[in-house]
């Protein structure tokens, strides 16, 4: 994955951001407790927070992405009621940040080990690949518009067989994802067709499986039969 693709991604979610009214901002996204603002202000944050870590890396220290959770939210919340041009600023200068921390990054250092606010410990190299994450979903977080159908087909390709990959052998009934692999333990049981789209959406909580087709041992049976995915971490 290039910059290029990140930086495209920014430019879609600043375009939406600068649209919102301040009734919208202040609105409810599709995450629970948090407006439209309060996504839009996170996505700004976590371009800092990764930033942070990646000087961190490049200097060969560790680095916490947040001082702690109650900062974290603090700084969220209060970024959160600002009207959309500023919020847009903000994704755009933060996002400048973020860039800069990449190309800063000598090749050496991007095998630097990094911890993430969950506890989990991975290579600075995968830091871009959150990145993106966190630009694409929570675009489709803000319900103003963008959905996963709007996601590009390459970021749609990778991240479906990302999530395949993960969810293999995972505590789930076994579910065949169409020409991509199964997740879950157990005997073959169910099988998942539809837009590659939706088969992401559905495994990453942006969407229920409504409107994929469901089989079992080839006859169709309703979406509400397959499980519920676990939440990203």
């Amino acid at each position: 994955m290039e910059m290029k693709e990140i930086e495209q991604a920014t430019e879609r979610l600043v375009r939406t951001a600068e649209r919102l009214t301040p009734e919208e901002i202040a609105a409810p996204s599709l995450l629970p407790r948090w407006t439209r603002g309060h996504v839009l202000a996170h996505v700004s944050r976590s371009a800092d927070a990764v930033s942070g870590v990646l000087e961190a890396a490049r200097e060969g220290r560790e680095a916490s992405m947040y001082p702690s959770e109650e900062a974290r939210e603090a700084d969220i919340d209060a970024g959160a009621g600002r009207p959309g041009p500023e919020q847009a600023a903000d994704l755009r200068t933060s996002s400048d940040r973020f860039a800069a921390a990449v190309a800063a990054m000598p090749q050496e250092r991007w095998g630097f080990e990094v911890r993430h606010r969950t506890g989990r410990v991975f290579s600075a190299a995968e830091l871009a690949g959150m990145r993106i994450l966190e630009l694409e979903y929570h675009h489709v977080d803000l319900d103003a518009g963008y959905t996963p159908g709007h996601w590009q087909e390459a970021f749609v390709d990778r991240e479906l067989r990302s999530m395949v990959e993960h969810l293999a052998g995972a505590e789930l009934p076994t579910v065949e994802i169409a020409d991509v692999g199964t997740i879950g333990r157990g005997p073959a049981g169910l099988r998942a067709d539809g837009p590659r789209a939706a088969l992401l959406a559905w495994l990453v909580g942006r969407s229920g499986p409504d409107g994929l087709t469901v089989t079992r041992d080839g006859e169709r049976v309703g979406s509400e039969t397959l499980p519920e995915p676990p939440p990203l971490a």
